[in-house]
């Protein structure tokens, strides 16, 4: 694993670093990377990318990228690596290790920002009083953002076991997709952010699901985002 020769600080400074784990995903990457990296925030944002062994042409596109935006690092994930449960999960780890900033923010490549205002939004969320923010787009129109914050992390531990069990495929669908609690991407204090990632990629049995999925749809169902 390595990753860009950076000046670490001892603490973390006020912003937001948006973690990215890629897999064999070029044309992913290429078409949406540029999405994160344009946004118009007042506090200072980093992107850091971490690709998982691609074997496509997923390099390549990153190093063009970086070529012209600043703001973009990358690392990589050797694949001698083995990891239980998940690679994806320690993909994020590698990418929160060499982050700068106070908020971290797990995204997919797969759902980039609709507009220039989605870190915006969030900045304006992250007053201090929430340990974890959920965000969201296109569940009215492929515009709209919304940002869902959570007091706690236990408050949001059901949606986030749900949505990221089997690395993400918890996201499936649109129907109804806030009440479901289909998120596009985390943000998290940098105090609590391992404690969301131990989240991820959980054993769920069915009964356990269901349950999740009663809970995430009543809690949503009087909460607006």
């Amino acid at each position: 694993m390595t990753t860009d020769n950076r000046q670490h600080t001892t603490t973390a400074t006020d912003g937001f670093s948006v973690i990215i784990a890629v897999h064999d995903q070029a044309e992913e990457t290429e078409r949406n990377l540029p999405l994160f990296l344009q946004q118009q925030c007042n506090r200072p944002y980093e992107v850091i990318v971490v690709d998982d062994s691609s074997a496509d042409e997923t390099p390549d596109a990153l190093k063009r990228i970086k070529a012209e935006h600043e703001r973009l690092y990358t690392t990589f994930l050797p694949k001698s690596v083995v990891f239980n449960p998940s690679r994806k999960r320690l993909a994020l780890n590698v990418g929160i290790k060499a982050a700068h900033y106070s908020w971290i923010v797990l995204a997919d490549i797969n759902c980039p920002p609709p507009s220039e205002e989605w870190l915006p939004l969030l900045e304006s969320c992250a007053d201090g009083s929430s340990e974890v923010l959920l965000m969201y787009s296109g569940r009215r129109s492929t515009d709209v953002i919304s940002c869902q914050p959570w007091d706690t992390l236990q408050q949001a531990e059901p949606l986030i076991l749900k949505g990221e069990r089997h690395s993400g495929k918890g996201h499936s669908g649109r129907l109804m997709k806030f009440r479901r609690g289909h998120y596009d991407a985390i943000a998290v204090t940098r105090s609590r952010v391992f404690d969301v990632l131990h989240l991820f990629d959980q054993p769920i049995a069915a009964g356990r699901l269901l349950q999740l999925r009663c809970s995430v749809f009543l809690k949503n169902l009087f909460n607006r985002a």
